[in-house]
C-alpha cells in the first residue's frame, strides 16, 4: 500500500492522495510496487460500491478494517473516477483496466445523480473538509468530474466500446459548458472563476480548469493565481485574505499554468517554490498545510510536483494503451529538455524536445523501434503512438 505519510496518516488511503494524486503517476515511474499499490487501493475503494449509491468513504483506514467519511462526500467519486481512468490508460493492462471499469462507471453514475438543474455536480464539501467554505456545489468537484469523463471516454474507446466512449465525451462537453456558465465570474477584479455560489474571494483551486484543458479564462485566471491576493513568499494562500496555504493547490496551479502555455513566468515561480522546499528551511517534501500541522509534509502530494513536469511542462496526457497527447512547453532560455526512461504504456522510452528555429523538434526514442522525429509548430497537441 501507499499512504500519504506525514507522521499521522500511515494507516490510511485516501480518494485524493492515492486515487487522484499519486496513482496516475506510478506507471510513468515503472515502479512495480507503486503500480501494485495503486491497484490495491482501487480494489479497496471498490468494496464500498453499493446499489443505493451511498458515497464511497473518503478514506479507508486501519489496514482496510475501517473507514473515515467525517466530511461526507468531498467529491471523492470524481477523484476516484479521474484517478482510476488516468491510471488504467497509463498502466496499459487490458485485464486490469476491465477490473477497474465497474468502479469508474459506478463513480460516474454517482456524480450524475448529484447533478443540479444547472448541470453541475453537488458535493457535501471538498477535500479541505470544511476548513474553508465550499458551498453545496464547488469548482474542484466539477473539474475533476470533467477530467474523469474525458479520460473515461478515452478508456472506453481503448477497451473497444465506441458507443460508451461517445456518450461520455458528449457528457463531458455538456459539463464543460455548465462549468463556464455556473462558475465563470468576476472575483476581486479578475474574470476567472468563483469557487461556489456566493464566493467573493479568490481561491487557489481556480487553477483546476487549466489542468483539465479548459482555457476560456486562462489569462485572467493566471493573473489571479500569481497576484499578491494568493501568492506569498511561503506558498499559495488557500483563500485571499487568509494566512493558510496548502501546497497541493499550488502544484495543481503550476501544472495548469504550464498547460495554458504561460511557460516562462510559471517556471520562475516553480524555481522559487523548489528552492524553498528543497534548499530552504523546510524538509524536501510538499507541505500539506500551514499553520495547521506545522507544515507537515506528505508523500502523495509530492507526486503532484512530478506531475507538474510530466503533465504540465511536457503536456503529456494518456490517450490509449499505446498513445498519449504531447504538448511540450520549452522555456525561452532552454535549448532542449528531455524525460528519459518513461515506463508508461508498458514501454521504456525517452522524449526530447529541441528548439529548431521558430519551431520545436520532438524526438521519441524507444528501444527496438526507429526514432520518431516530429517538427512541431507548438499550437495543437500532437498524438504520439508507441510501437
Amino acid at each position: 500500500m501507499h499512504s500519504p505519510g506525514g507522521g499521522s496518516y500511515y494507516a490510511g488511503i485516501w480518494a485524493n492522495d492515492q486515487a487522484e494524486y499519486m496513482n496516475p503517476l506510478f506507471p510513468f515511474l515503472g515502479n512495480a510496487a507503486g503500480n501494485e499499490s495503486g491497484m490495491n487501493s482501487f480494489r479497496m475503494f471498490a468494496k464500498y460500491m453499493n446499489d443505493a449509491y451511498k458515497p464511497i468513504p473518503s478514506s479507508i483506514i486501519a489496514e482496510g478494517a475501517g473507514m473515515w467519511n467525517g466530511a461526507g462526500d468531498r467529491g471523492d467519486m470524481a477523484m476516484i473516477a479521474y484517478g482510476a481512468s488516468r491510471f488504467a490508460l497509463a498502466y496499459a493492462d487490458t485485464a486490469e483496466a476491465r477490473k477497474l471499469w465497474p468502479l469508474i462507471e459506478w463513480c460516474l453514475e454517482f456524480s450524475r445523480r448529484k447533478k443540479s438543474a444547472d448541470g453541475v455536480i453537488a458535493s457535501d464539501s471538498d477535500e479541505l473538509e470544511g476548513r474553508f467554505p465550499a458551498g453545496k456545489i464547488n469548482l474542484s468537484t466539477n473539474t475533476l468530474a470533467y477530467g474523469a469523463l474525458t479520460s473515461a471516454s478515452d478508456l472506453a474507446a481503448t477497451l473497444g466500446d465506441r458507443t460508451v466512449s461517445e456518450k461520455l465525451a458528449k457528457e463531458a462537453a455538456e459539463l464543460r459548458t455548465a462549468i463556464e456558465k455556473y462558475f465563470g465570474a468576476k472575483v476581486q477584479g479578475y474574470n476567472t472563476y468563483r469557487y461556489f455560489d456566493g464566493n467573493d474571494k479568490l481561491r487557489s483551486w481556480i487553477g483546476m480548469p487549466l489542468v483539465m484543458g479548459i482555457y476560456d479564462r486562462k489569462a485572467e485566471t493566471a493573473k489571479a493565481l500569481l497576484s499578491n491576493h494568493l501568492w506569498t513568499k511561503d506558498g499559495m494562500l488557500t483563500e485571499s485574505g487568509s494566512k493558510t496555504f496548502w501546497d497541493r493547490s499550488l502544484l495543481y496551479a503550476v501544472r495548469g499554468l504550464f498547460n495554458a502555455g504561460i511557460t516562462d513566468t510559471t517556471l520562475k515561480y516553480l524555481k522559487y517554490y523548489t528552492s524553498e522546499r528543497l534548499l530552504g528551511e523546510h524538509v524536501p517534501y510538499a507541505v500539506e498545510a500551514w499553520p495547521e500541522g506545522d507544515q507537515r509534509h506528505l508523500a502523495a502530494e509530492s507526486g503532484l510536483y512530478c506531475r507538474a513536469i510530466t503533465e504540465g511542462l511536457f503536456g503529456m496526457q494518456p490517450k490509449s494503451f499505446r498513445s498519449f497527447l504531447l504538448q511540450p512547453y520549452l522555456p525561452a532560455g532552454w535549448k532542449e529538455m528531455s524525460l528519459n526512461h518513461i515506463k508508461a504504456f508498458n514501454k521504456d522510452f525517452n522524449i526530447t524536445v529541441v528548439r529548431a528555429g521558430q519551431k520545436l523538434k520532438i524526438i521519441v526514442e524507444q528501444a527496438g523501434s526507429k526514432n520518431q522525429e516530429i517538427n512541431w509548430d507548438g499550437r495543437k497537441a500532437v498524438e504520439i503512438n508507441l510501437y
